[in-house]
């Protein structure tokens, strides 16, 4: 609920051959207005680079849920991905 710009930060080391992982962002455009997928990424099996960083998000509203990350294991088996947002301004 805070405006300024985020950093998604994932680690990937976990994941196995048959692994997928989706990686979603979510944002409102407008004070009031709905969350909308802005970005999808998908990560598959063993990662050769297992940190993953994603391009700094803007986000001037204070709305609830104005910018959301969402993590989900759609196949394989299950594994803990450790994760977190970071505030830079």
């Amino acid at each position: 609920n805070s405006a300024g710009v985020y950093t998604l930060h994932i680690d990937t080391n976990a994941l196995g051959a048959g692994d997928v992982l989706e990686v979603r962002v979510y944002q409102i455009i407008i004070t009031g207005g709905t969350a909308r997928m802005e970005q999808l990424a998908v990560y598959s099996g063993i990662q050769d680079i297992p940190i993953k960083v994603s391009e700094p998000l803007s986000n001037e509203l204070t709305d609830s849920q104005s910018l959301r990350f969402s993590l989900k294991q759609t196949f394989g088996t299950g594994r803990a991905i450790p994760w977190k947002v970071l505030k830079h301004a």
